[in-house]
């Protein structure tokens, strides 16, 4: 299933390439995210991601339905990141 899945904007850097790129925050887990999709977003504002590109901004009481609803389907372990055994 393709998911697009809301995420806070952390901060916003330029690359080399000039394509901008922020680190977003999923409940608590940070992933680099191209931001070229969604020039006029800032700071602190919400994105849907889909495979690692920001398509469209969102509000904050959306995202957080939304995350609410992934909770509910148990869907939100995809977005942890696998640790290795011992820590």
């Amino acid at each position: 299933m393709c998911l697009g899945v809301p995420g806070k904007i952390l901060s916003i850097e330029p690359n080399p390439m000039g394509i901008p790129m922020g680190k977003v925050s999923f409940a608590g887990i940070t992933k680099d995210i191209c931001l070229a999709y969604v020039p006029d977003a800032q700071v602190g504002e919400y994105v849907i991601v889909h495979v690692g590109f920001a398509i469209s901004k969102v509000d904050e009481q959306e995202a957080m339905q939304v995350f609410a609803l992934l909770r509910e389907m148990d869907e939100l372990d995809e977005l942890h990141i696998p640790q290795p055994e011992g820590q």
